[in-house]
């Protein structure tokens, strides 16, 4: 039989007020705040060495996709459903744009020709970088600096993005187990979590350097022209080399990406709000927290404008 798992939610009228959101104010940048100190036994290069605010904004980003992408498919009992459901949704959306940005940039800084020639040239590229990110892209060595931070973000959306799928086929291959069909006992109460969790903002652990540099040691290359995102992960590399980070408040958001990364967030919201057995929570959590996320970042290292998330009516057989 076949089950829709959204009910009549008014969706046209979403639609419509999401498609009149040019005219609304944009989301709040993300600054560069200052956080608690991080081990600065980081190994990352000297220029980032001391900017603990750009290691620890990275650190949000790769630390919600590492425990994200985590996620064990199988699932074998409701309580491990509502766990994964708390990781998958555990990211607020400015805050991880932010850390995107940060994290290409670290990767970015790995490239040394790329930081020697910002070293050898401090006559007003700071602001030139600030008024037009894309300025970086004509430092020598940037092509490959982008590369690097390119292939940084694109490793980590499409492992999330792959473990996203192997969860949403377990919303189908669960279904022979009894508590998956039950009702979710509060599902007022567990997408009210959700919010909860959607806007808190991240807190380091004591490993997340460690896990930080490991990731980019990955050295990851994505050969092709710099997206926006990337573009301003390697104008934010350039200002972190020159100590101008208070200049770097513009790029922490690239509106596209920020578009993308609140209809995944608004999809996974909507979803919950019309399922109703736990396999149900199984799917959202795997096309709108995993899914749906991996590929915004996926596509924010792409020059082509986003392919935007959208709501949509789906059903699958049980």
């Amino acid at each position: 039989m076949k089950l829709s798992y959204f009910k009549s939610l008014g969706l046209a009228a979403t639609i419509a007020a999401l498609a009149g959101c040019a005219t609304t104010p944009p989301p709040k940048q993300s600054p560069l705040v200052r956080r608690a100190p991080l081990n600065n036994s980081y190994g990352f290069a000297p220029a980032a060495r001391e900017d603990r605010s750009l290691v620890a904004q990275a650190g949000a980003f790769e630390s919600y996709m590492r425990r994200a992408r985590g996620i064990d498919a199988q699932f074998s009992g409701a309580g491990e459903v509502a766990q994964a459901l708390q990781t998958g949704a555990s990211h607020e959306p400015v805050e991880l744009e932010g850390g995107m940005v940060a994290y290409a940039a670290l990767a970015a800084l790995q490239e040394p020709r790329f930081v020697a020639a910002v070293k050898a040239d401090r006559s007003g590229l700071a602001r030139r970088l600030a008024a037009d990110p894309r300025a970086a892209l004509d430092i020598p060595g940037a092509e490959a600096a982008g590369a690097r931070a390119s292939g940084a973000l694109f490793a980590q959306g499409q492992a999330l993005a792959g473990q996203g799928e192997k969860v949403k086929r377990a919303a189908y291959s669960v279904q022979h187990q009894a508590w998956s069909t039950a009702k979710v006992s509060d599902p007022g109460g567990r997408l009210a979590r959700v919010k909860r969790l959607s806007s808190a903002a991240y807190q380091p652990a004591r490993d997340d350097a460690q896990n930080l540099q490991s990731a980019l040691s990955e050295g990851a290359r994505r050969q092709g022209s710099a997206s926006p995102l990337v573009a301003r992960g390697v104008a934010l590399a350039a200002l972190s080399v020159l100590g101008e980070e208070r200049q770097a408040r513009s790029l922490m958001s690239e509106p596209r990406t920020t578009s993308c990364l609140h209809m995944a967030k608004l999809n996974l919201y909507q979803c919950l709000a019309s399922a109703g057995p736990h396999y149900e929570d199984i799917y959202c959590l795997g096309q709108h927290a995993m899914i749906d996320t991996g590929q915004c970042v996926v596509e924010a290292t792409r020059a082509a404008p986003l392919r935007q998330a959208s709501l949509t009516k789906a059903s699958y057989g049980r």
